[in-house]
């Protein structure tokens, strides 16, 4: 059976609190792959998101041969929760764990529930119980 995930791709400078922040939304650590030169540098981490998909994050590099060479706080990842109280909860635990309000949670127009906060990065993570609309 093939299964199709997305993951969002995010880069640190911080990568040793990012984890925190992660898991206080509610990702799971499923591998933290470090640079053996230099233990400091993650090349390659994931975190895995529910059922399905999540985001993988690497060190903050200038160096343009890598594959996350774009700067850290450039990110913008969409999280869908079962209901509308875990959009509260999410929002909450992610200031909890330093993140800035970037929009509070309010019901939407278009169905369900949202909010958005920025990571300690700047990287923005919205949050709702919005699933998209229904596959033809």
């Amino acid at each position: 059976m093939s299964t199709h995930h997305l993951f969002s791709c995010l880069s640190y400078r911080d990568v040793e609190g990012a984890p925190a922040f992660l898991t206080a939304l509610g990702f799971t650590e499923r591998a933290v792959h470090r640079d053996e030169s230099d233990p400091a540098r993650v090349v390659h981490a994931e975190f895995a998101w529910g059922e399905g998909g999540g985001v993988m994050f690497a060190s903050a590099s200038d160096d343009p041969d890598e594959t996350f060479r774009h700067g850290a706080g450039t990110g913008n990842v969409y999280l869908t929760v079962p209901s509308d109280d875990d959009v509260d909860r999410a929002y909450a635990a992610a200031l909890a764990a330093g993140g800035t309000s970037v929009r509070e949670p309010e019901d939407q127009d278009y169905g369900g529930r949202s909010a958005s906060v920025a990571d300690p990065e700047g990287n923005l993570f919205s949050v709702g119980s919005y699933q998209g609309a229904p596959h033809a």
